[in-house]
């Protein structure tokens, strides 16, 4: 079972991640889309392709572009698409 935890609010809870690269990829059911704001930011991975991502904002508090998800990923990172995972200090264990 991995958990995502930020301000001691669990923003994404699963035992059913996909684990790439080091990170947990939660799937889209199990993350807490309350806590997650759009953001314009994108990053580009040669064989992921285009990420986008989400401000985590809890309680008031906010972590800029601290999630992202690839929403049309290239075929060789197809399970992951829409799957979210955390970084900038989202606690994932």
């Amino acid at each position: 079972m991995a958990k995502a935890t930020w301000q001691g609010h669990v923003i994404a809870d699963s035992d059913d991640t996909i684990i790439i690269e080091g990170n947990h990829y939660f799937p889209p059911d199990s993350v807490r889309t309350e806590f997650l704001q759009p953001s314009q930011t994108t990053t580009y991975c040669p064989w992921k392709g285009t990420a986008s991502y989400y401000t985590v904002s809890v309680a008031g508090e906010t972590n800029p572009d601290a999630a992202w998800y690839y929403p049309d990923p290239k075929s060789k990172a197809a399970e992951i698409k829409n799957y979210v995972a955390f970084w900038h200090g989202v606690d994932v264990a």
